[in-house]
């Protein structure tokens, strides 16, 4: 006697979708196994649990020569696809532990990031003003109700923020990145964004105090710097699981205060601060294998000029894109990739995925 197992969202509609990207996929989730087997946790397949570590090339970032401080542009040269930079790669073999069925053993609290499952009302992806009307307004009430937050502002450069009328919510103030992977293309303007593919960090203390003076009410800002805040990312698959080039994530209390340095990310009209991230074999990488779009990850982003040295003992902090208390309690920053997982199956649809960026405030 045989059984099939599926992923529990996608028997129905999510099947149907799904074979219009790969009809690939369909075999994958349509997994046989032997009768008897153990039961699955949350309906998953089993060998997305069996897995319990990969082995995944990462690119890592050198400092310039000389002190100099490291630079990028942040459009790319539409010939080479590359954007003008002063600093180097160099690439490291690490291993990258599976969470899966160990998803709470990392919090925001302990090491930057933490898993939740959430199935969003939202589900093409596919249309701007459909993701800025449905998919926003739930991540913002979805992030106050996982984080405890008082206010959420998602954000980024295009200057666009939630205006909310009587009956009508527009954008402004607020980013949403789609990165759907093109092997072989360009990404020569961000409707045509990819995974990335070197390991970083997306705030730093001066640009992500830079944010909340550019994306709030001039009058809000002076309180709103007193209290603490964070920077946070909502990443989530769409379409497909990501099995093809999953998102790895470094446990903060691995982080040596040495391992960043600040890189000036230089736009056409302003200039934005990132960090960059050098290889330390102490590093301890993490992902969720098969994450499917019924499960998303909070991601900290920002962290303090002023490091916090901290213990590697029992001592718990936290993670963040960036966190305000830095008081050596919590954690202050996430690097993270997408890296080529060996386990992939060939065939496997790209990887699609949508990430928000949100300012968060705590009373």
């Amino acid at each position: 006697m045989r059984m099939e197992i599926y992923f529990k969202f996608s028997q129905a509609s999510y099947i149907e979708s799904t074979r219009l990207i790969n009809k690939t996929t369909e075999a994958y989730y349509n997994l046989i196994i032997a009768d008897g087997a153990p039961s699955c946790k949350a309906g998953l397949p089993l060998n997305l649990m069996a897995i319990s570590s990969t082995t995944a090339n990462l690119r890592y970032v050198t400092e310039p020569a000389g002190g100099v401080r490291a630079y990028q542009n942040s459009e790319a040269d539409p010939i080479t696809g590359e954007r003008k930079r002063n600093y180097g790669f160099e690439s490291k073999d690490v291993v990258v532990e599976n969470l899966r069925g160990r998803e709470d053993s990392v919090t925001l609290d302990t090491a930057g990031f933490q898993y939740f499952e959430h199935k969003s009302k939202h589900a093409s992806f596919t249309n701007d003003e459909e993701i800025y009307q449905e998919y926003y307004p739930e991540s913002i009430e979805l992030i106050k109700s996982l984080t405890g937050a008082s206010r959420v502002v998602l954000f980024d450069h295009s200057m666009h923020a939630f205006r909310l009328s009587s009956n009508k919510i527009t954008l402004s103030y607020s980013f949403t990145a789609v990165r759907r992977r093109r092997p072989g293309e360009l990404e020569d303007h961000p409707g045509r964004r990819q995974p990335a593919v070197q390991v970083h960090v997306d705030q730093t203390n001066k640009s992500s105090i830079a944010r909340v003076q550019r994306h709030l009410p001039a009058a809000d800002v002076p309180k709103l710097l007193e209290g603490r805040f964070q920077i946070i990312n909502l990443w989530r698959p769409i379409a497909n699981p990501a099995l093809d080039w999953p998102l790895g994530l470094c446990d903060y209390k691995s982080v040596d205060e040495n391992d960043t340095f600040p890189m000036a990310l230089i736009y056409p009209n302003h200039e934005g601060e990132t960090l960059g991230v050098k290889y330390n074999p102490n590093h301890k990488w993490k992902y969720l294998h098969g994450m499917t779009p019924d499960e998303i990850v909070l991601i900290k982003w920002y962290v303090s000029l002023a490091f916090p040295r901290f213990s590697r003992s029992s001592e718990v902090h936290l993670f963040a894109s960036f966190d305000s208390k830095q008081d050596g309690s919590v954690a202050l920053f996430t690097p993270h990739t997408g890296f080529s997982d060996p386990s992939t199956p060939e065939g496997t649809p790209f990887r699609q995925s949508i990430e928000l960026r949100a300012l968060v405030f705590y009373d």
